[in-house]
């Protein structure tokens, strides 16, 4: 009788050890879940298939999980050129141009286009060489000047125009292959000095009004030109004006970039650069970069923001 007693007890014993220890780890999994990034974040609204997205990188998740629910947030972060520090850049000039593409917000904000131009100045960053930046909301001080400047061929430029030297020899690579196809590209404008990019805006500025100036050319310290890196073309026929119907212009367009150079003003990006289309501007970035560019087809100041930035 004693044994059976005994033995029962045993039995209680085990059950209660079993119960405990099926509660504990019960509550261990619940609430191993409930605190699970996957829970919190279905929790906040997400669904199964943004939250699968999410789980795939820590720093999405840690994103998701300190703000409130917002739908675009990972819209955006699946953007190619999306830059997690301008995510609420983002989100905030979405909420004010819901009609806005996406991807056209993300290289806005991306680029500075979201605020005047001139306003917000940074001192072009030198380091940078041949992908250095200079636009309107980047500059040069008064005094720079290009530390290889050399005086271009008669060849392929309009007499006394200089260049930096490596921008040189690939203009004259350029024009070089372009002529075997019965081509003629020449540049008929190049590195200029602050003085000359002052008298030149101010002559657009008192012809033409502060509008069209701030359209077509830029102010002195902030053009392109200064930094010896930028070449305006044409041929022998043609002015700049008309070069895009020329067939050297349909060249370029194909095979500049082989050479390392781009079209810096591009048709129907005149929100991103600041400029009006120039069809007669190019720009020397060397060949890994001018790939990429083409190819992606971006401007250079996208390709600056999130490739060198």
């Amino acid at each position: 009788m004693k044994k059976k007693r005994l033995k029962k007890s045993a039995y209680v014993l085990i059950s209660v050890v079993v119960i405990s220890i099926v509660g504990s780890v019960s509550y261990y999994l619940y609430n191993s879940y409930v605190t699970s990034d996957k829970y919190l974040l279905l929790e906040k609204g997400y669904t199964i298939d943004e939250v699968s997205f999410a789980l795939t990188n820590k720093e999405i998740v840690n994103t998701l999980l300190k703000k409130d629910y917002n739908k675009n947030i990972l819209v955006f972060m699946k953007e190619k050129y999306y830059l997690s520090k301008n995510l609420d850049k983002y989100l905030e000039y979405k909420k004010q141009n819901p009609e806005i593409d996406n991807d056209k917000i993300v290289s806005i904000i991306n680029v500075g286009a979201d605020s005047d131009w001139y306003v917000n100045d940074i001192k072009t960053d030198l380091n940078k060489g041949i992908l250095m930046i200079v636009n309107k909301h980047h500059y040069l001080d008064e005094d720079y000047n290009p530390d290889d400047l050399v005086t271009m061929p008669l060849s392929v430029a309009f007499k006394g125009k200089k260049i930096i030297s490596e921008v040189n020899e690939a203009f004259i690579k350029l024009c070089k292959d372009a002529k075997s196809e019965n081509l003629t590209i020449v540049a008929n404008s190049t590195y200029r000095d602050f003085n000359y990019q002052s008298s030149l805006y101010k002559r657009y500025k008192n012809n033409k009004g502060q509008i069209y100036a701030d359209n077509y050319a830029a102010r002195p310290g902030y053009s392109e030109h200064q930094t010896g890196l930028a070449i305006d073309v044409s041929t022998l026929k043609s002015t700049m004006d008309d070069f895009e119907e020329t067939k050297e212009y349909k060249w370029l367009i194909k095979n500049a970039y082989k050479y390392g150079f781009i079209l810096r003003y591009p048709k129907d990006k005149e929100d991103i650069t600041g400029y009006n289309y120039e069809s007669w501007h190019y720009r020397y970035v060397g060949v890994e970069a001018a790939k990429i560019i083409h190819e992606e087809n971006i401007t250079f100041d996208e390709y600056y923001a999130y490739y060198v930035e």
